[in-house]
């Protein structure tokens, strides 16, 4: 796939490492100018110095994607540096601590919903209003396909996620007319450093994860920025409020 984002600006969070950094390089690679930002600093910077490396304008910018003044200090800093927002790609999100519901902590809870849900609508809103301006947009948000089925003791997580996409369905309808689209990629299992840590590393336990999967692999994150790239473009121009599942089959078994 060749898409051409020349004098387009693209902001992508969670961009330190795993879909986030594959998406800001990609991103960059097809002429866009980055905004990476991340809570991790010296990650993000990285990832800010390989998009330039490759020829592309980039900065890092640290944020915490829970708490709304820093959200909108990032796309402030956005526009200020880029004079405009072309897409987003809102990324950022965290593990939950695997419990049954019964054994779960309110403080996980609050942990992975304030980073995985609130996150998102804080970068929505702050967001959409330069889009307006402007007059469109495209915005991509990482769900996952547990936001669209079930899994055991990883509430926080399902839930957060089958809130992505709800709240992703909201905005496009909300905004379509304006010619804002906002969309959502809907990954199963990636390998990322989130899934290193959740699996510490155990190649064996991460071949036990996709051993229901019909392709038996793990996910590629150039395989969902290649996707979010695409939803991100012109080429899906009538797509709108639509969860990309990328799973190699496992939901439809």
């Amino acid at each position: 796939m060749v898409v051409s984002f020349e004098n387009k600006v693209a902001l992508v969070t969670g961009g330190a490492s795993g879909i986030g950094r594959a998406t800001a390089l990609a991103y960059g690679r097809a002429g866009a100018r980055v905004v990476v930002a991340d809570v991790q600093v010296e990650a993000g910077r990285e990832t800010a110095r390989l998009i330039e490396a490759a020829g592309s304008e980039a900065f890092f910018i640290q944020v915490d994607v829970s708490k709304g003044g820093e959200v909108e200090e990032m796309v402030r800093q956005t526009i200020a540096a880029f004079g405009r927002l072309d897409m987003a790609h809102n990324n950022a999100g965290i593990e939950p601590v695997m419990a049954s519901i019964a054994d779960s902590s309110e403080t996980d809870w609050d942990r992975v919903v304030s980073i995985n849900l609130k996150g998102i609508w804080l970068c929505l809103k702050h967001e959409i209003p330069p889009m307006l301006e402007q007059g469109g947009g495209a915005i991509v948000n990482t769900a996952s396909v547990v936001g669209l089925l079930g899994q055991t003791n990883m509430a926080s997580y399902v839930a957060s996620k089958h809130g992505v996409i709800g709240l992703t369905r909201a905005a496009a309808l909300e905004y379509a007319a304006a010619g804002i689209r906002v969309n959502a990629v809907c990954p199963a299992i990636v390998a990322t450093p989130m899934l290193d840590r959740f699996t510490e590393g155990d190649a064996e336990v991460a071949a036990e994860l996709t051993a229901d999967y019909p392709m038996k692999r793990l996910i590629d994150p150039q395989e969902v920025a290649d996707a979010v790239l695409w939803l991100s473009s012109d080429r899906a121009s009538y797509l709108n409020g639509h969860a990309l599942v990328l799973d190699g089959g496992f939901s439809i078994q």
